[in-house]
């Protein structure tokens, strides 16, 4: 085997989540496709264009010329206008023309893990022209294809791999951004700790410190008087940290327990992607 041990679990990832995408949209028909999603703005078809359209970029091809339309009111930043660029030139494709190129993408992207050779420290193309490691590139895919597949589940009543491979991937994800949420984004105060205990298919109880210096850290260990207390199911964290849902649209599927400003603060910073 040729890829690298330290890629292989996004590797692993992608593939099952490629897979079970493939199988989710197949069968669709063309009203299907306009169908909205969880994801802000987006239908089944963009969902499915941005996903053919970031394993295109993995692949090297070419950016397509294109100018948006003007009225995406969603679009409101450089990084939205770039995702948005492979989603906007499908938008008037087929149900036929998208599952043929999703299945021809996926065709090419599995010969080239199958072929990946590359170092992870190997810096790839990134967005807006900046450039990434190949280890970063491939976590990031995994994580947001799974997001992405869980999108379609939801619109689609097709629930499920909520404890896949790509699920861990995307757990470790939304845990390294949650020091900044606390620490930063939401101003918890030095010497504070603040408790996230999920539950579900997916478990995990972390706890963010603050140090002397506003700095924040993650570990495993409980703490015996924290600010904030969150408990939440795995399901709900997700919705909430990809910006799928607000705290305030599910608020009975949240157990908070402490300082109530400090737990809106950070309630409120959760989304860590747009």
């Amino acid at each position: 085997m040729s890829l690298h041990p330290t890629l292989q679990p996004y590797a692993d990832a992608w593939t099952h989540s490629i897979e079970a995408i493939s199988e989710l949209v197949q069968p669709l028909v063309e009203g299907e496709w306009n169908r909205r999603t969880p994801c802000p703005a987006w239908s089944v078809r963009d969902v499915v264009s941005h996903v053919i359209g970031m394993d295109c970029e993995m692949l090297g091809d070419p950016r397509p010329i294109h100018t948006l339309p003007r009225d995406l009111f969603h679009v409101t930043n450089e990084h939205q206008r770039y995702t948005e660029m492979q989603v906007d030139v499908r938008r008037h494709h087929t149900a036929p023309e998208m599952t043929s190129e999703l299945e021809y993408t996926v065709i090419r992207r599995n010969r080239q893990l199958r072929n990946e050779s590359r170092d992870p420290d190997t810096k790839v193309r990134g967005p807006l022209g900046s450039e990434q490691t190949l280890e970063e590139a491939m976590r990031y895919r995994a994580f947001d294809l799974w997001v992405h597949e869980q999108d379609l589940r939801a619109t689609l009543g097709r629930p499920g791999n909520l404890d896949s491979p790509g699920a861990y991937v995307t757990r470790d994800e939304l845990l390294a951004a949650l020091p900044k949420v606390v620490a930063e984004d939401a101003g918890a105060p030095p010497g504070s700790a603040v408790v996230f205990d999920v539950h579900g298919p997916v478990e995990f109880l972390r706890t963010v410190r603050v140090d002397a210096e506003g700095r924040g850290s993650i570990d495993g260990t409980p703490s015996l008087g924290p600010a904030v207390s969150l408990t939440l199911d795995w399901e709900t964290y997700v919705r909430i940290a990809c910006g799928r849902v607000t705290a305030d649209m599910v608020a009975d599927r949240i157990k908070a327990e402490g300082d109530p400003e400090l737990t809106a603060a950070i309630l409120l910073a959760f989304a860590v992607t747009k």
